[in-house]
């Protein structure tokens, strides 16, 4: 049995990987991240579990990304300029860039916003590390 579901997990981990490839960032990718390692880790169960917690993990969802951009160019956010690449995993510097809370109406309240070269970021406030391009 135990090696049944170790099999069945392996199978989902390799079917998953196209999907991993297109899902960029966001609640996909943090679902699709989730059941994948949940599958590894503790078979169907685990993958259930680990897509819930992904997608709550993942950041603004797909559906109210236009309504959240939207309400940032609103609040004319001044865009920091940073020399280097605007990219998931990218640290932006301690100091010279505002962060602002995200409204709970976009379901993201662990994370701050900024505008960094002109792109809507959200960024881990402990980190100050880019979690997510918001486009």
């Amino acid at each position: 049995m135990k090696n049944t579901m170790l099999a069945g997990a392996f199978v989902l981990a390799a079917l998953s990987v196209p999907i991993l490839a297109q899902a960029q960032n966001g609640v996909a990718a943090g679902a699709t991240t989730g059941a994948v390692t949940g599958a590894v880790v503790g078979g169907p169960v685990g993958a259930a579990v680990g897509a819930g917690v992904g997608a709550v993990a993942g950041g603004i969802a797909d559906d109210t990304r236009p309504r959240f951009r939207s309400y940032v160019s609103e609040r004319r956010v001044p865009s920091y300029r940073y020399e280097r690449e605007v990219r998931v995993g990218a640290d932006l510097p301690e100091s010279g860039v505002t962060y602002y809370e995200v409204p709970k109406e976009y379901g993201v309240t662990k994370y701050r916003y900024t505008v960094v070269n002109d792109r809507t970021v959200l960024v881990d406030p402990g980190t100050h590390r880019i979690v997510q391009i918001v486009e």
